[in-house]
């Protein structure tokens, strides 16, 4: 008789809400529903996530965006067999949020809990839409995160690289407000730097002359801020095509150092010599075109397949976080009402700890 198991998610690490129910049997894995409220208007005025106002509105929205889930299942809260939910790292308010609201479903039902780490949910998005076999290179780019990631089992991260500063996602986010843009900062930035010229401005490219796999971004950020000064009007304000040409350059600079490190990845993870090598993108800049395009013509060159979950996958969501809590909950591998919110939670606990802090609060 085939094994199905049912479970809830719930994800609250930034500022999306959301909940999905997602089942798995012998055959497969189905996502019957996923459900995001989004807070972009609550936070438009202040150029970035408020922590305070991002875990207000989770405590508001949870349990709703979870009954959405289920209303769209079909299914009862008691039909399910487990509750997964973040429980970091993330801003520790939406953490708790989300945390608590789990505690509460689980202590009243008698469900099983079971604590996700956000970057697990990330990392194994993968194996939930292309079934992808272990190990796999695995790019986490996002807001909040940028992390090489060797996935050996849906336990087993290994941290070959990562970000000493700013995450991508939070440089695009810095260079939109600089130009004048509007947030979020990547698709607004990508939009203007397709009539820019990318070689106008020479902008650096850091730490491509060290032989590992970290990145920079926050130097890069600054000589943004020195070229677009050079060519402020009186007024301080720019020309739409200077504002084009530094979106270009900034975009151009950005993909020459992803594209540069994520080939040292690959050199890395190849010498495991995996029989299906792959390689995995996650994050909300996974979105930007001419960063995919450059991944994509390295992957052909190495002849490694590449992977780019949808878009809905790839950015915040609790389908991830349902499906990381389904490897647990095989293994019986469950947390009690003690279960705590982390600000920070590395995946690869061995690697030493990276420098700087993006809008999700502490770097893992």
């Amino acid at each position: 008789m085939p094994m199905t198991r049912t479970i809830l998610g719930i994800e609250s690490s930034c500022d999306d809400t959301a909940a999905a129910v997602v089942r798995q049997n012998d055959e497969g894995t189905v996502i019957l529903s996923s459900v995001v409220f989004g807070q972009t208007t609550l936070h438009a005025a202040f150029g970035g996530v408020v922590p305070e106002i991002a875990a207000r509105a989770h405590a508001e929205k949870v349990d709703h965006c979870i009954e959405q889930a289920l209303l769209q299942a079909n299914i009862r809260l008691q039909d399910c067999d487990a509750i997964a939910v973040t429980a970091g790292p993330g801003l520790i308010g939406g953490v708790l949020s989300g945390v608590m609201c789990a505690k509460g479903l689980a202590a009243a039902t008698g469900l099983p809990l079971i604590g996700v780490n956000h970057l697990a949910g990330h990392a194994l998005t993968p194996r939930l839409t292309d079934d992808v076999a272990f190990p796999y290179l695995m790019l986490l780019v996002s807001g909040g995160h940028c992390q090489f990631l060797i996935a050996h089992s849906d336990d087993r991260f290994e941290r070959i690289g990562g970000t000493i500063d700013d995450a991508p996602g939070e440089a695009f986010d810095k260079t939109a407000r600089l130009l004048g843009l509007p947030q979020p900062g990547g698709p607004a930035v990508e939009l203007a730097a397709a009539s820019g010229d990318e070689k106008r401005f020479k902008l650096p490219r850091p730490l491509l002359d060290r032989t590992d796999c970290d990145m920079s971004f926050s130097g890069l950020k600054t000589a943004l801020l020195r070229a677009r000064d050079s060519v402020m009007g009186p007024n301080q304000t720019l020309k739409a095509g200077d504002q084009a040409d530094l979106a270009a350059g900034f975009q151009a600079a950005m993909t020459d150092v992803l594209a540069a490190k994520t080939a040292r990845a690959l050199d890395i993870y190849l010498a495991l010599a995996p029989a299906e090598p792959v390689l995995a993108v996650a994050g909300g800049v996974a979105a930007n075109m001419p960063i995919r395009n450059a991944l994509t013509n390295l992957c052909a060159t190495a002849g490694v397949r590449f992977v780019a979950p949808p878009l809905a996958l790839c950015t915040d969501n609790a389908a991830m976080i349902a499906f990381a809590g389904l490897h647990r909950l095989a293994r019986g591998d469950y947390d009690d009402l003690g279960l705590s919110a982390r600000p920070r939670w590395p995946l690869d606990t061995k690697a030493p700890g990276m420098l700087g802090s993006g809008k999700k609060g502490a770097k893992a």
